[in-house]
């Protein structure tokens, strides 16, 4: 039997931990629909096993984790990241940090006239990579440089999405499949803001169309929560387009309501993971004369069923 040498790296770095002294964490819940901050961790140290496991199971709970106050380096970041799985590289390889492609800057900066990252990433709610075959486990974003306002990110739980969703809705969408592609909001994008280039023939054909599950289930946790997002869900297969156009409407319409959101509001050095396979998150905006620079690292998932 094959086995993959990454992962099995992966593996022994983890193994290897057990011998590394715990560290004084404490996981504390918001009083939010998702959500949970998590204190006296730094991650500039090496994670023991016990304390990975307890982040683990945090993750799962509570959806989205903030680590407080992580003055980490690039490398460090990946390093956490990879204890996950492996990284997924974004399509828009000209916003990699430069000697990190795993690493996604994300930025509103332009400096000599040229953007220094993505600047807007997260306008649409969306599930990041839900275009590709296997979507994003997870993504975590470090906080570099925030705006004295705005810059907040919102975190929509699709378990709760489902799990209030009206019957006939359910019974509308269950066992269906929907298109989700990259492209779908490109060129409106690309009309709005100088940070989506052209793409090449070689990226094009790295975000071919691909039909996910409208209904996904937790591959760790078995939990039920919709997957389709205002982004990159373009129709419900199988359907006439008026019909999948308002069944879509109505998903999204209710994915996002408040009592299922939660807004974080960063603070410096915030490192921010949250589980693409039970939320949708968006960007609230940063005011354009404000800087704001994250770097983001997204790790792959599983195929959706």
């Amino acid at each position: 039997m094959h086995q993959d040498p990454y992962r099995s790296g992966i593996e022994a770095d983890i193994q290897s931990s057990g011998s590394v002294p715990s560290q004084r964490i404490e996981i504390r819940a918001f009083d939010a629909p998702a959500g949970a901050e998590v204190l006296g961790l730094d991650l500039s140290l090496p994670l023991g096993v016990d304390d990975f496991a307890r982040i683990h199971r945090a993750h799962l709970d509570h959806h989205v984790l903030v680590f407080r106050d992580q003055r980490i380096t690039p490398d460090q970041h990946i390093a956490f990241s990879r204890r996950f799985g492996p990284l997924q590289i974004h399509v828009l390889h000209q916003f990699q940090l430069a000697g990190y492609p795993e690493v996604l800057v994300v930025s509103n900066i332009v400096e000599d006239g040229k953007p220094v990252g993505l600047g807007d990433a997260g306008h649409f709610w969306h599930s990041d990579l839900s275009y590709k075959e296997n979507p994003s486990l997870g993504s975590l974003l470090h906080a570099q440089e925030l705006p004295s306002e705005g810059g907040d990110t919102l975190f929509a739980n699709m378990h709760l999405a489902w799990d209030t969703l009206p019957a006939h809705l359910r019974n509308a969408v269950e066992g269906r499949l929907a298109q989700h592609t990259y492209l779908a909001k490109y060129a409106e994008l690309q009309q709005r803001s100088p940070w989506r280039p052209d793409l090449s023939a070689q990226q094009i054909a790295q975000v071919k169309p691909v039909l996910q599950p409208v209904v996904r289930t937790h591959p760790e946790t078995g939990r039920k929560a919709l997957f389709v997002s205002e982004h990159f869900t373009t129709h419900i297969a199988g359907l006439p387009d008026d019909e999948s156009r308002e069944l879509l409407d109505a998903l999204f319409a209710h994915s996002v309501r408040p009592e299922h959101l939660y807004r974080h509001v960063w603070a410096e050095h915030d490192l921010v993971f949250w589980d693409n396979r039970s939320l949708m998150h968006l960007a609230a905006g940063t005011p354009n004369h404000l800087r704001r620079k994250m770097y983001r690292t997204t790790i792959e998932g599983d195929v959706p069923f």
